[in-house]
């Protein structure tokens, strides 16, 4: 599972950096044409980003879709749980578990709808013609309008993230079966900074250390 995990964190961190990249080039691009400079300026306009809006959009949707099933995983997702606080355990308990089921029974329901939309959108003929079975009248599919990807690829992120949400409800549901305990994310919590003022307590202490001993000291004699 920590592959997974890993894989999961790495997919949403690349799609961030990369579409916050392609946004701050699409952006100096438009400004930079704007600067009448000899040779830069027609050099800049024969550049096309027009496809930067689009690109960033997919990037957005995809990292949307896996950094919901990466919330399931620790808990990030803000809930309304006074009431089931306020429950009996025992109570508590079949309430909690029937609210991950559903979750796993709804993101499961959109995973193979997502599929079965992605399957008729493209994708049967794209199989299809890997593997050199014959199409016949199967459609190709459309294409996204400015940088002509198919469709299907695009929306391929629905049952992908859809159903990777499924597993970390299940994946919860089974770990709350076994301890009774939840994942719990701390959103005062700042990743690193309990290390950062850690090592700022152990800097500082030597000095007070020694100041202290200068000052209960007296030509070697202890005050």
């Amino acid at each position: 599972m920590k592959i997974l995990d890993h894989i999961e964190e790495w997919i949403i961190t690349f799609l961030m950096g990369a579409a916050t990249l392609v946004i701050f080039a699409s952006v100096m691009h438009r400004y930079a044409t704007g600067f009448a400079i000899p040779g830069v300026q027609d050099w800049l306009l024969t550049i096309n980003m027009g496809w930067a809006q689009e690109l960033c959009i997919i990037m957005f949707v995809w990292m949307a879709k896996f950094g919901a099933a990466y919330g399931v995983r620790t808990g990030i997702h803000v809930g309304v749980d006074v009431l089931i606080n306020r429950m009996s355990e025992s109570r508590r308990k079949k309430f909690v578990i029937f609210g991950l089921c559903a979750g796993a029974l709804f993101t499961g329901v959109v995973g193979t709808l997502g599929l079965r939309f992605v399957w008729e959108n493209g994708m049967h003929h794209a199989l299809f013609s890997a593997v050199g079975m014959g199409v016949g009248d199967v459609p190709e599919g459309p294409t996204t309008p400015d940088l002509e990807w198919p469709t299907w690829i695009v929306y391929s992120v629905i049952p992908m993230g859809s159903y990777l949400m499924c597993f970390r409800f299940l994946q919860v549901t089974v770990n709350f079966l076994r301890t009774g305990e939840l994942p719990h994310h701390d959103h005062g919590h700042v990743d690193g900074l309990d290390e950062v003022v850690a090592m700022e307590i152990d800097n500082l202490h030597p000095r007070d250390v020694g100041k202290d001993s200068a000052h209960s000291t007296n030509n070697g004699v202890p005050k």
